[in-house]
């Protein structure tokens, strides 16, 4: 069984994020979302908040028994292997995304070679998407409705009042 995991922050979960778990799921016979406890982005959304709209947004598609949504934290190529994942999975949107992502993949593989990096280019109509700016245009009060779901949207909309 080819087991992937795709590791990230999340905060919040994307259309980009969408299409690249759902395209991973359709060549894995598992994806594990694993939700990075980040102290360096200062997410938005708590880590259990992040897993459970993850859950959310994954429960309903037809690929969503082969996906599973964990918490995790501490050095991927450890989190990998305890998982038994062969693959990690990362998303490319623009050419500053490569350096870091080759980067990442260098050390990995120097860490673990056993474990491969795939990366998964994102779909044209969502290679401008980043978590970062969604939170940002919701914040100055613009749409958000071609970058997250309606769900995603509410949650943030609600989250971002509670801050103010």
């Amino acid at each position: 069984m080819k087991i992937a995991i795709y590791p990230g922050t999340f905060d919040p979960i994307t259309f980009g994020h969408l299409d690249i778990i759902k395209r991973a799921s359709e060549i894995f016979d598992h994806l594990i979302i694993a939700a990075a406890k980040d102290n360096y982005k200062n997410p938005l959304f708590t880590l259990d908040e992040r897993v459970e709209l993850i859950r959310e947004e994954v429960s309903t598609f037809d690929y969503a028994h082969k996906v599973s949504v964990e918490k995790f934290e501490g050095l991927l190529v450890s989190y990998a292997r305890k998982k038994n994942a062969s693959v990690i999975v990362r998303g490319l949107r623009a050419v500053s995304d490569f350096e870091y992502e080759f980067q990442m993949f260098g050390m990995n593989s120097k860490l673990d070679p056993e474990i491969q990096t795939i990366f998964f280019p994102a779909s044209e109509t969502n290679h401008f998407i980043a978590s970062k700016l969604v939170k940002e245009v919701a914040k100055l009060g613009g749409d958000i409705s071609k970058f997250v779901s309606p769900n995603i949207s509410r949650h943030l909309e609600k989250k971002l009042k509670t801050q103010n």
